[in-house]
């Protein structure tokens, strides 16, 4: 894994570690997610967080995770700021069936020229691959993409 990687990881794949992990397949995403952090803590890689993923935060109700939530976030390298470019960007991603927090995380993912965009929601990940040619980030689940690049 001596590859640099830019990764943007959506609000599902921040949350996921403090989800029910009773479940193989959350605990599965979360040792993922986990194993990308720490490649991030150590300087390996860089997470990349956004003004779009401080907005959708925001609305967590619950303090503590969303306090654990922001710790994650705080060892990231690169911050998006909202912009005139990611807002129309965002619009357009609309338009191919995205909501507007997804866009706005597509948007900020491919202005900061991110590797991979890492989300756990399949919904979004099946949109993604559908407009793939119209996507500007490589979309894909974190245990997916862990195992691709380690295994080069």
């Amino acid at each position: 894994m001596s590859e640099s990687y830019r990764i943007y990881l959506d609000a599902c794949c921040l949350n996921r570690p403090f989800d029910d992990q009773t479940q193989s397949r959350i605990a599965l995403e979360t040792q993922a997610i986990l194993s990308i952090l720490s490649q991030c803590q150590s300087g390996q890689w860089k997470l990349i967080t956004s003004a779009a993923l401080d907005a959708e935060l925001a609305q967590t109700p619950d303090f503590e995770k969303l306090k654990n939530v922001k710790a994650i976030l705080s060892i990231a390298k690169i911050k998006v700021i909202s912009s005139q470019l990611i807002e129309n960007r965002s619009r357009e991603l609309v338009q191919l069936g995205f909501s507007g927090y997804d866009a706005t995380h597509i948007a900020s993912a491919e202005r900061s020229h991110a590797d991979i965009f890492l989300s756990t929601d399949d919904r979004l990940i099946k949109r993604a691959i559908r407009h793939i040619q119209l996507i500007n980030v490589p979309v894909n689940n974190p245990v997916q993409w862990l195992m691709s690049v380690t295994h080069k």
